[in-house]
């Protein structure tokens, strides 16, 4: 069935005149340059008043805001907005409108259920182009875990048979009255096909604003593979009742750490019994993949896992912990990790790094793609660090063509982190070796480095060599 867009007017549906158009200016980081920021960029989405003052969004319509302004339908007037929450992980975010007279004409929308497949829903906002509300019609074809495009977690997502533009994204979807979900983005290769964050993450969210807890969705930080294999069932030990999936891996200071094992067979989650393929039954009625259950909880919740480990049936409890990895995914509302050090530059590998290249799945270089991809994080390494660019400087000479690598060791031995590489090369004494991951050398005598970094920070207008995060040079005695 093909999408029917139409204009209501205010009058003819009070339903609708909930909906705001949202006025954001952002500005970015720059991770090319982490010091400074990208030029402040202007664009527009909608949103939906749940409350006295509150618009409910989505988070990658206001990320990076320094100024927000919301509209209501047929209204010449806005009024100013700011973030009081957000979870970038589902991509929702919280306003709140001071202006006591912003809620005079309106009324708070409420949350549906999450809906059924072939269920008729709206997808209500402000498509570019246009200045009035569209209200664009559909139905619900799919329901199951989706990456999201804002945060790259893996979540459940409505997908609905209505186009979801931009400008229209972060609006509310209606169904029988109800605000059923959020639409967040639109099914890449797909015409007319959109996705919308559902009530249920909805509920989450602003339930955990009123508690207090923590926004984001926790992580097990287990990875893991598919037990479809009759004989690699066999070689775990599973007998013919048992499903599950095969723990190949556990990041470290994640959820499972210390309690999961690589080698263990997972058997269920939260009460519910693991399929071979990695799918549950969630909800009572649709299979999706095994991480949709820890879209209802939040870190600090104690969760009961069964595994199977050498022949023998373990239940243990675990506390959820917020989402690990060796490569952080998208970040936002926050300044880059970044350490300048005698003309290098170091930084955290990240998403937001790999993203300074246009196509970086075809352009990064294939080192830092297969980290970001495969990589685990451990004890010993828990960032990867990249020797991101090297300044102009006679103490560099020589060292241009070592940037964009990753650093393998400083003085014979690989750095766990940022603050770890911080500390060594400040407390060096004698020659610093830092050795690339290509085998190239660079050496550098602290004292000169010492001498050299006021100037070269001024010639390059950087203000700090280093970022808030990082630890401070210790100061000398005199």
């Amino acid at each position: 069935m093909r999408p029917r867009a139409r204009k209501d007017s205010p009058a003819s549906s009070s339903l609708h005149r909930s909906v705001v158009r949202i006025f954001a200016t952002t500005q970015a980081r720059d991770y090319q340059c982490p010091w400074q920021a990208e030029p402040p960029e202007h664009g527009t989405g909608s949103g939906v008043i749940i409350g006295p003052g509150q618009v409910l969004t989505g988070a990658h319509v206001v990320a990076d805001a320094t100024f927000l302004r919301v509209q209501k339908v047929s209204d010449p007037d806005k009024w100013v907005a700011e973030v009081t929450a957000i979870n970038h992980d589902c991509d929702l975010a919280l306003l709140t409108v001071r202006d006591a007279s912003f809620m005079k004409g309106v009324k708070a929308e409420r949350l549906g259920a999450l809906p059924h497949l072939r269920d008729r829903v709206s997808v209500v906002g402000y498509p570019i182009g246009g200045e009035e509300v569209s209200i664009t019609e559909g139905v619900v074809s799919r329901i199951e875990m989706q990456r999201y495009s804002h945060s790259q977690r893996n979540l459940l997502a409505v997908t609905v048979d209505a186009a979801i533009n931009e400008g229209n994204s972060g609006g509310p979807v209606f169904k029988d009255g109800l605000v059923a979900g959020i639409a967040f983005q639109s099914l890449e290769g797909a015409e007319n096909i959109g996705e919308m964050v559902p009530s249920n993450l909805i509920e989450r969210f602003l339930s955990g604003v009123k508690k207090g807890r923590s926004p984001g969705v926790p992580g097990l930080g287990l990875v893991m593979q598919n037990l479809e294999n009759p004989l690699l069932r066999k070689r775990v030990g599973m007998s013919g009742s048992e499903s599950g999936l095969l723990v190949v891996g556990v990041e470290h200071g994640s959820s499972a750490d210390g309690h999961v094992l690589v080698g263990d067979a997972l058997l269920e989650l939260d009460g519910h019994r693991i399929a071979n393929n990695g799918t549950v039954q969630y909800s009572g009625h649709f299979r999706t993949g095994c991480d949709v259950l820890l879209g209802d909880h939040y870190a600090g919740d104690v969760i009961e896992l069964k595994v199977l480990r050498q022949g023998r049936v373990l239940k243990m409890k675990i506390e959820l912990l917020p989402f690990v990895s060796l490569v952080p995914r998208s970040q936002y509302d926050t300044l880059p990790t970044y350490f300048v050090f005698a003309g290098l530059v170091f930084q955290p590998l990240s998403l937001d790094y790999l993203r300074t290249w246009p196509d970086w799945w075809k352009e990064a270089p294939p080192e830092l793609i297969h980290h970001s991809h495969c990589g685990i994080r451990t004890s010993e390494r828990q960032e990867i660090i990249v020797l991101s660019q090297v300044l102009a400087d006679p103490i560099t000479v020589g060292y241009e063509g070592l940037e964009q690598a990753t650093v393998a060791k400083v003085n014979g031995r690989a750095p766990r982190d940022m603050r770890d590489l911080v500390r060594t090369l400040e407390g060096t004494k004698g020659l610093i070796e830092i050795q690339i991951s290509d085998e190239s050398l660079v050496v550098i005598d602290p004292s000169e480095a010492r001498r050299a970094s006021r100037p070269m920070l001024a010639r390059y207008h950087i203000r700090s060599d280093r970022s808030h995060d990082l630890p401070r040079r210790a100061k000398r005695a005199s």
